[in-house]
């Protein structure tokens, strides 16, 4: 480090002087209404996901680079980086005149390497993360004299950081209880953390990690530096092996408290700000918000202010499907269950009442995976709407009590992840299987009236749902008709009056799971 042990103080001169508006803007601190109404509390979002690059990362760059010799400048810069810090580094080059080389980890999405690229930035792909990046880039960066421009772990990198602060507590004059800083390498936190024990000490700093890249929270702990011997990717934007030296010693010091929280938690937040902004941020830009809503479950508290940056919007488009999938089970507003129910007629339509029947009054069915496979029990995959948290193992009990074997899988990762998708096969018991697409209304009861309509001698073999948000659900579903009743079921299928394709002589259907 060339300037060590500067105090808040000394960082506050550097943030009061740091050069960040030759790119950067005042980005807005806005308050998040419906969020802010379902806690109790003020949650105000400093929006750096509208930055030139979409991140904060831009401050901290072009600060460092603006404070480069002219010879430095000719000869060009290196950088090691996740993505934003790449774009920030890239832009600062094209406005300084000077070349950037830009060294990512292989995981680092399309979006960010087409992003670098757009702006001029050289791109160098190594390794799995930003650790592995780095050191590839020192190599470089000796063998081709190139300065160095740190992500985090740089005094100046940190006071472009901490002009956010500056604007914060600018934007905002009434009482701020605390503010929630998205920690990977910890420069942003230790450029907010600065400015504000600086500025307006009684207002707390609060850190926020992922549990599978927690870097900064085992090395405070540990008062050493701790290595981590891997790191989560989904957030990929925090996937940090090791903090820097500077940013461990601040965090230390000025930092009043760390929380940790998980993927599902992260891809609710997403939500959340979507709803309060119509913006998408990445998983990094959620973390603050994803601390606040657990900060106020924990703590209990009513009618404070809490600051959360979006640090970030670099989002790979391709994610967004598993955001969407996780964020309600995230904020606990469905439940997943494995369900046994006994292989007889009737006993479908007996479940199905019991859930229309559940305390708590109505759910929707989110989600219902079924394949005939053994002639004794039904393996169900099903996923319900909840009314709140803790909700999961009192239905579980629920189902259990009326002889339906339950099992609460809301939280088993392999059930969300991969299970959900592989309910299925092939089936030697599927005799006599005709094979629909029905597009069935998003009300309660449709499926009831289905099942109503249906003559008792025909068995449901396969049923596939789930809740896409739509007005109408989208249900495959196999039901074993004698081919004697052949005029029976085109009668019931034009009773019934829902939209349906037929897909009985579909190759794909004969060779996954015909029996």
């Amino acid at each position: 480090m060339t300037t060590p042990h500067l105090k808040p103080a000394d960082y506050l001169i550097k943030i009061l002087n740091a050069r960040v508006y030759d790119v950067a803007t005042e980005s807005a601190l806005e308050i998040a209404k419906n969020l802010s109404r379902r806690l109790n509390n003020q949650v105000l979002l400093k929006r750096e996901d509208q930055q030139p690059v979409h991140s904060f990362k831009l401050r901290g760059a072009y600060n460092k680079m603006a404070h480069l010799t002219p010879e430095q400048l000719k000869k060009g810069v290196i950088c090691a980086s996740a993505g934003n810090h790449a774009q920030g580094v890239a832009l600062s080059a094209s406005r300084l005149g000077t070349r950037a080389v830009i060294v990512m980890p292989t995981t680092t999405p399309q979006v960010k390497i087409d992003a670098v690229k757009g702006f001029g930035g050289e791109v160098v792909l190594f390794g799995d993360s930003y650790s592995d990046a780095y050191n590839h880039s020192v190599q470089l960066e000796k063998k081709q004299g190139l300065t160095f421009v740190h992500p985090f772990d740089d005094p100046d990198v940190i006071a472009g950081q901490g002009t956010i602060a500056m604007e914060m507590l600018s934007q905002h004059q009434g009482p701020l209880d605390a503010v929630f800083v998205a920690i990977g390498g910890g420069g942003l936190i230790s450029g907010v953390a600065n400015y504000i024990k600086a500025v307006r000490p009684g207002v707390k700093v609060i850190g926020v990690q992922m549990n599978d890249s927690d870097a900064m929270i085992q090395s405070v702990a540990a008062q050493k530096r701790v290595t981590l011997a891997d790191v989560g990717l989904f957030s990929d934007g925090t996937a940090v092996k090791l903090v820097g030296e500077e940013t461990f010693r601040v965090a230390s010091g000025l930092v009043d408290e760390f929380m940790t929280v998980d993927t599902d938690a992260v891809c609710a937040a997403i939500k959340d700000i979507f709803v309060d902004t119509r913006s998408i941020v990445e998983p990094a830009g959620a973390l603050a918000v994803a601390a606040i809503k657990q900060y106020v479950a924990a703590h209990k508290c009513k009618g404070q202010t809490f600051a959360a940056i979006l640090c970030g919007a670099n989002m790979n488009f391709d994610r967004l499907r598993f955001v969407a999938e996780r964020a309600d089970v995230g904020e606990e507003k469905e439940a997943l269950f494995a369900v046994t129910i006994p292989e007889e007629r009737g006993s479908f339509k007996r479940f199905l009442e019991l859930i229309g029947s559940l305390p708590g009054g109505p759910r929707n069915v989110t989600e219902f995976n079924y394949r005939m496979s053994d002639s004794d029990q039904a393996h169900v995959f099903l996923g319900l709407s909840t009314h709140g948290k803790g909700e999961s193992t009192k239905i579980t009990a629920n189902f259990n009590r009326h002889k339906f074997k339950a099992l609460d899988l809301t939280h088993d990762e392999l059930a969300k992840e991969h299970i959900r998708h592989m309910v299925g096969g092939h089936s030697a018991l599927s005799q006599d299987e005709r094979l629909l697409r029905f597009e069935f209304p998003e009300r309660p009861g449709a499926l009831l009236k289905f099942l109503s309509l249906m003559r008792p001698g025909w068995n449901i073999s396969l049923f596939h749902y789930r809740n896409q948000g739509a007005d109408y659900g989208r249900i495959l579903v196999g039901i074993q008709v004698p081919p004697k009743d052949g005029k029976a079921f085109d009668k019931f299928l034009q009773a019934l009056g829902y939209p349906y394709a037929e897909e009985t002589d579909n190759p794909v259907y004969r060779l996954f799971l015909r029996g």
